[in-house]
């Protein structure tokens, strides 16, 4: 392994270890109904504005198969935090969409995180957090590339 594959797997090692953390730590104030994966998908709708993606589409976006993707939406559906319809472009194909109560429970769920994100800011100093977010951001959008 040269110096640079190893740099590369530290990079992913840390990623993979905050990743845990911070999981943990949004498990713990989630509302019990809710999981991580669901939280995911509703955030992404907001985040990106989608007006509707299929199974498919989402299914791609998390890099999960079709069945666990459609286990996640039946679960947010009969919480009637997404709507499932049928595709009017395909006769065959269905369209998700979040809904008001998803939408609500997403800023439920980030009201949660206060505590978190209030222990985060009291240990991180600011200029930490200033210098990593864009960092990671274009590592995230490098890596997103790369898997097209």
């Amino acid at each position: 392994m040269t110096s640079s594959d190893q740099l590369a797997f530290g990079v992913f090692t840390e990623i993979g270890i905050i990743d845990q953390l911070a999981s943990h730590a949004f498990t713990q104030v989630l509302p019990r109904s809710m999981s991580i994966a669901q939280f995911g998908i509703l955030n992404h709708f907001v985040r990106l504005g989608h007006e509707y993606r299929t199974p498919a589409q989402l299914a791609e976006d998390f890099q999960v198969s079709r069945p666990t993707m459609s286990n996640t939406l039946s679960r947010l559906e009969r919480s009637g935090l997404v709507e499932i319809t049928a595709n009017p472009d395909d006769g065959r194909g269905k369209r998700v969409s979040i809904t008001d109560k998803g939408r609500s429970m997403r800023e439920q769920c980030i009201a949660g995180l206060a505590a978190p994100i209030a222990d985060m800011n009291a240990q991180v100093p600011p200029e930490l957090l200033e210098k990593i977010h864009p960092l990671l951001t274009q590592l995230r959008e490098i890596m997103d590339q790369m898997r097209n």
